[in-house]
């Protein structure tokens, strides 16, 4: 077991702080990806002439919302519309390190061996900021059996994983049509010039069209929405085994187990520099 401070006892407190400090933050590594794309290729608009040329109504209706409505087909208008809200979670998330849960639930553990179970709800205002393990915990303050707790908290981990796979799922899958719809934009687009060829003043508006749905399908895709979806799988993984860590904890604290043996447990489903030795 590796790389935990040389006093566990300052860990143990760092941790807590850390823990109790713990609300929403923004992703540094989303932010700066994302406007830093956006603002290269608006650079290039800029330089290389008028960034006017790149804004079209009709291809932004084409893109924009055949890419939802498409999208609908695929999934729920509630799933669809549920995505939106959770794409922002790839910019705003709860910082949680597994290490920090693996102590904080040891310390739980620790506390209800020396003081007993009950001894936990003197501890519940601190366990707001984390939803599912103020949960675990109340289940075990009103007497739940062991089994049916870890049950329970083993089915509501994976309920939200579910959650989460299904938003992404819906980002994925408008990242895959964003470009197809641009290309049924460049079709529109070509149609309608060479059904005007007669007329030279359509030849523009229609070209635009032709150019600019691809444009906003290739961008929409390629720096939105793909990214989005894998930094929401990252992010679900990071949360699965938070969710994991504090079920097993749980588990463990209403079975009434020596936390040294929980310790073990929960390092064995810790990254190797995340591994934590809270009792040496």
């Amino acid at each position: 077991m590796a790389n935990v401070a040389a006093n566990p006892a300052t860990a143990r407190r760092q941790a807590k702080k850390r823990l109790s400090q713990g609300g929403p933050m923004f992703d540094f590594a989303t932010v700066f990806g994302a406007v830093g794309a956006f603002v290269v290729i608006g650079t290039a608009m800029t330089l290389g002439g008028s960034p006017g040329s790149f804004i079209d109504i009709p291809a932004m209706l084409i893109v924009l919302g055949g890419t939802f409505l498409v999208s609908s087909i695929s999934f729920s208008v509630a799933e669809v519309i549920q995505a939106q809200r959770v794409m922002a979670q790839a910019v705003l998330y709860h910082v949680i390190e597994p290490d920090d849960a693996a102590r904080q639930v040891l310390n739980l553990a620790d506390h209800a061996r020396k003081n007993g179970i009950l001894a936990i709800q003197n501890t519940l205002k601190d366990l707001k900021k984390q939803p599912f393990l103020f949960r675990a915990a109340s289940m075990v303050i009103d007497g739940m059996p062991p089994e049916q707790v870890q049950s329970i908290l083993m089915r509501e981990a994976d309920a939200i994983r579910q959650r989460h796979i299904r938003s992404a799922g819906v980002l994925r899958r408008a990242g895959e049509v964003a470009p197809a719809m641009g290309l049924i934009g460049t079709l529109v687009g070509l149609v309608q010039m060479l059904g005007n060829l007669e007329d030279p003043s359509t030849i523009g508006p229609s070209m635009a069209i032709a150019l600019l749905t691809t444009f906003y399908g290739a961008v929409l895709a390629n720096m939105l929405f793909l990214p989005l979806a894998n930094k929401l799988d990252r992010n679900s993984e990071a949360e699965s085994m938070i969710n994991q860590i504090y079920a097993i904890g749980i588990a463990s604290i209403s079975r009434q187990e020596n936390p040294r043996r929980l310790e073990v447990e929960i390092n064995t489903i810790l990254p190797p520099v995340s591994r934590v030795e809270y009792f040496d």
